[in-house]
């Protein structure tokens, strides 16, 4: 018969195979190499949704550039504690992207990441003023070492002359300028390490979808899969169940029934980048730019000019433009948020579309929008811009979180681990920064869902992560050892520090 059960049993399922789930596997692999592992992936090919070098922002979030994280509060001083806290964790990730390079797990750290400068944008005297209180606050601090402030129109013009073409310098700007960026290819890291874990004997099965979760009595797992080419069947008794589905892991942990899940629910955003296709334009800018977001717009629709670097070519993007649609995947169904809705979670979505007004009219503006305007909004950035050099591009689908609060909900901008009581499933929920705090997510689940285990796998940890459990931002003399030796694995050494020691750093 063909579409009879075949019956299987493994000790881990992941489902999905974008940064989070190749992430987790090769922890794993490196920490348990004796359990099975299964993935499953709905899609054709790896990392083709959210992970994807042209749905992904690829910046390397650090908090270096992306102004959402500082914000300025009404007294007019500015925030840096969230800035401090999304670097520390990128730090945990270059930690653990060294230490795989340097044990072969993944190869030429040039295919995934490279540095580029982070660059954050403001004109008029008041982003002017904004941008030096960033400074002040943030240059003094270890992790932001080598921060610079300007605002001279020719040092402007200097670093980046397709910005300053056409500009009229009579209106102020002002940069925090930092060398120290990266970008990162997030669909060739997540194919390398899911390389390495299909290396070491792990079932990873392309055009599979998972259908159904389901506990058993003695705590483990059913899992339904859908073979999509064949149409054929499969159930895995599993262990542990990770859902780094990215917008669809939400219906997923519903569908498992756990109680961690109820009152959460989703909002979906879309958007489009404009991707330059002049080589001589795309030769001219070498910087990651990020302005301020407009009024009401989530953290994802900061505009930004973006230099990227994918299968070692470098191109260039502006955006991203904000858009709406009910589908929680790129590759998703018009019926995706309908299907969310629960009774638990319908105090919360309405709660939020009372709340988040602001975003909801910027929504409706940002759908209003032309190629033409597109191209008249991209002219902040590059005055005088010509659309014809110009194509716009999808890019990935973000599901933000909502969750209960009170007696309606409130929309959070981040990501979110939900775990099992028991530990025995845990899935991933949001977006921003995501991808670039992937290592610091999965640590979280390892001591969420394996309590026991973690205390043995402390010692290998500290070897991938020499700085685990230790602030990096209270502990200068670590962070420069730490700093130099990623700078030198992941041949970053333009943008290291000085007294560059090139060895792995003990804790």
């Amino acid at each position: 018969m063909p579409n009879a059960d075949l019956t299987e049993k493994t000790d881990v399922v992941l489902i999905g195979a974008g940064i989070m789930s190749a992430t987790l596997g090769a922890l794993l692999r490196q920490l348990q190499p004796d359990w099975s592992i299964s993935v499953f992936e709905r899609l054709d090919a790896a990392a083709a949704e959210s992970s994807d070098p042209w749905n992904n922002a690829g910046t390397g979030h650090s908090a270096l550039c992306e102004l959402n994280y500082s914000p300025q509060k009404p007294d007019g001083s500015v925030d840096v504690s969230k800035a401090v806290d999304i670097n520390e964790r990128f730090q945990v990730s270059r930690q653990f992207w060294a230490y795989a390079v340097e044990n072969g797990v993944l190869d030429d750290p040039s295919r995934f990441i490279n540095p580029i400068p982070h660059v954050s944008f403001t004109h008029g005297a008041d982003g002017a003023q904004y941008l030096r209180k960033r400074y002040e606050a943030l240059a003094p601090h270890p992790l932001f070492a080598g921060m610079e402030f300007i605002d001279s129109p020719d040092e402007f013009s200097r670093r980046l002359p397709l910005m300053a073409r056409g500009r009229d310098f009579s209106e102020p700007v002002a940069l925090n300028w930092t060398d120290a960026g990266t970008d990162i290819d997030f669909g060739s890291l997540t194919k390398q390490l899911l390389a390495y874990i299909g290396s070491t004997g792990a079932d990873i099965a392309f055009g599979h979808e998972v259908r159904d979760l389901s506990k058993q009595s003695d705590g483990t797992w059913r899992v339904k899969v859908r073979n999509l080419r064949t149409g054929k069947s499969r159930t895995l008794i599993s262990k542990f169940v990770f859902v780094g589905a990215g917008g669809g892991a939400l219906p997923l942990l519903q569908k498992s029934g756990i109680k961690e899940i109820k009152g959460f629910a989703g909002f979906p955003v879309s958007g489009q980048f404009l991707r330059c296709t002049n080589p001589e334009l795309i030769a001219s800018h070498d910087a990651k730019v990020y302005g301020k977001a407009a009024v009401g717009a989530p953290p994802m629709s900061v505009p930004h000019l973006d230099t990227r670097v994918i299968n070692g070519k470098p191109g260039l993007l502006f955006g991203p433009y904000a858009g709406w649609t009910p589908m929680f995947l790129k590759d998703g169904k018009y019926t995706d948020l309908f299907k969310s809705i629960r009774p638990g979670n319908i105090a919360p979505m309405l709660g939020v579309g009372v709340t988040e007004l602001g975003l909801v009219k910027y929504l409706v503006s940002e759908l209003a929008k032309s190629q033409a305007g597109k191209v008249y909004t991209m002219e902040e950035f590059i005055p005088r811009a010509d659309g014809g050099d110009w194509e716009i591009i999808t890019a990935g689908q973000r599901v933000q979180i909502i969750r209960r609060k009170g007696i309606g909900g409130v929309l959070e901008l981040g990501t979110a681990v939900i775990a099992a009581q028991d530990g025995t499933i845990a899935g991933l929920l949001g977006a921003s920064p995501g991808a670039s705090t992937c290592v610091t997510a999965m640590l979280d689940v390892l001591q969420r869902c394996f309590p026991r285990e973690y205390a043995d796998w402390t010692p290998k940890l500290k070897e991938m992560v020499p700085s685990l459990g230790v602030k990096l931002s209270e502990n200068q003399a670590l962070f420069q050892e730490v700093w130099d030796w990623t700078s030198k694995a992941l041949q970053l050494d333009s943008v290291a520090t000085p007294n560059t020691v090139g060895v792995a750093p003990t804790a």
